[in-house]
């Protein structure tokens, strides 16, 4: 493998005096800068590259090269469904009918807009099992604290200010506690059996009067069906709390099952994730949230609503908790999630979960020989190793994730759920194609045999990325975000 030079910063290019503009020279004919407050002038020059124009389209095409993403290579992120775009959801996104509408327009302009929200508002409540959704949040875990802030609502239209308490599983991804305490709401946590799911004895101990919700991932984090969920659904609403349903891994559901057949109250979806617009770079996203019969009027304002003449309109409900987002959310995200539901129909999105669920257990058989497998029994979408299996090597699963860039592989999700020391999560999705499962396969298992033959080799990988092994604690404690010139130290 031949090591990549490595790739100098745009300041690093620049010389002084060169330029890449030709535009001629204005004079401010108002407002000339002597007439601003000293306090708003910058005392110094500011500091800027100059370089000219090959230099800037050379250094950021070759950084660009750098990053990676579900068009560019497998993504098998476990938790995260980074599952293929299809550039016909880009083509609608960017047709200039929808391109360059604007929220602030008169709402007789913009009824084919709230036509395809209100049109995607049903389709998932009709894939969820809900009676009403919002597309309002912005991302998951906005999602998560608007249907915790639904949760709320309702109980407090109900007198009952005695619910101040969320439980949450030891196994359930971070955002979890994190919104419920967003909500103003006290975290109890309830234990996992060994393969994941909910400890139900442990459940029941922890239902009482002071419960708001209880909070789950189905198929859980370490891709597991939760298949106490009748139980627990029972449990949960006979002391008077509500399930809610953390839509993350939604995805081996598709065609399958819904939540709220469940028995779940509120849920999220991942739209972003489920419904095929990769996040990758923290966005964009969208957390839509749906609810069951009886709690439609406590979703967050403004909602879309269809007239008896066929019109859209905004609405207003008096009920709702408040709102979340400064106008409808991410309507973008929502072009390309009804656009994948519609080319795909209601047969392409049977196959959805299915499809996910048989890649994961391709992969996961085809490993588990040199890959230490906590849990036994069929997976839903993704799996968890712990590690490889010959521990006597040092090789760790960071030293896996990083000797997989060697070959044109994005890593899995390491060190997650906590429930493992090595963790390793996988998620396939069910858009990569078996050549492309082979492949990894037949990497993973290289990795693995290389790390039992010469595991220096596999320490020291990657080799032919920019920066190989950089100090991952400094670099957390100590980021350094600025370039610093070297002669004057200034920014």
């Amino acid at each position: 493998m031949n090591k990549k030079l490595y790739s100098p910063l745009i300041f690093e290019l620049s010389h002084k005096g060169r330029n890449a503009d030709a535009l001629p020279h204005y004079e401010y004919s108002k407002d000339p800068i002597e007439n601003l407050q000293q306090n708003l002038l910058r005392q110094a020059d500011l500091t800027l590259p100059e370089v000219d124009e090959p230099t800037v389209v050379r250094h950021y095409t070759n950084s660009s090269n750098n990053n990676f993403g579900v068009d560019t290579g497998f993504y098998p992120l476990g938790s995260c469904t980074m599952k293929y775009n299809p550039k016909v959801n880009e083509a609608m996104v960017s047709h200039a009918k929808i391109a360059n509408l604007h929220p602030a327009q008169p709402i007789n302009t913009m009824q084919g807009a709230l036509r395809l929200y209100h049109s995607l508002e049903k389709y998932l409540a009709e894939i969820g099992g809900m009676a009403e959704f919002t597309l309002n949040p912005f991302a998951g875990a906005h999602g998560e604290y608007t249907g915790l802030m639904v949760i709320r609502a309702y109980h407090q239209s109900r007198g009952d200010s005695a619910r101040t308490r969320v439980i949450v599983p030891d196994s359930a991804h971070g955002t979890n506690p994190a919104s419920a305490a967003m909500a103003g709401y006290e975290i109890v946590e309830v234990k996992s059996l060994s393969d994941g799911t909910i400890n139900v004895d442990d459940l029941r101990s922890k239902l009482d009067n002071s419960i708001a919700a209880v909070m789950m991932t189905n198929p859980n984090t370490v891709g597991m069906f939760e298949k106490a969920i009748p139980t627990i659904a029972d449990l949960v609403h006979s002391a008077g709390a509500l399930l809610y349903y953390d839509g993350a891994n939604l995805n081996p559901l598709l065609g399958v099952a819904r939540p709220g057949d469940m028995g779940f109250d509120v849920m999220h979806i991942n739209l972003h994730k489920t419904f095929s617009t990769p996040h990758g770079g923290g966005g964009p996203g969208a957390g839509p949230v749906g609810v069951r019969k009886g709690l439609e009027e406590f979703l967050p304002n403004p909602r879309v609503v269809e007239n008896n003449d066929g019109s859209f309109d905004i609405h207003y409900s008096e009920g709702a908790f408040g709102r979340v987002s400064a106008w409808l959310g991410n309507f973008s995200v929502y072009i390309k999630a009804l656009a994948y539901i519609l080319t795909l129909g209601g047969e392409g999105l049977a196959k959805v979960g299915p499809l996910a669920t048989l890649n994961a257990n391709y992969i996961m058989h085809s490993l588990k020989d040199l890959y230490e497998l906590p849990i036994s029994g069929p997976c839903k979408h993704e799996f968890v190793f712990d590690g490889l299996r010959d521990k006597s090597t040092g090789v760790t699963t960071l030293h896996v994730a990083k000797a997989l860039l060697d070959y044109g592989f994005h890593a899995p999700t390491i060190y997650f759920p906590l429930l493992f020391h090595e963790s390793l999560m996988i998620e396939p999705t069910e858009t990569e194609t078996p050549e492309t499962l082979d492949a990894f396969i037949e990497v993973m298992r290289e990795i693995a045999l290389k790390a039992s033959a010469e595991p220096d080799k596999i320490k020291s990988a990657p080799y032919s990325t920019p920066i190989s092994h950089p100090d991952e604690d400094e670099a957390a404690l100590n980021p350094i975000v600025t370039y610093r010139q070297l002669c004057n130290n200034t920014i």
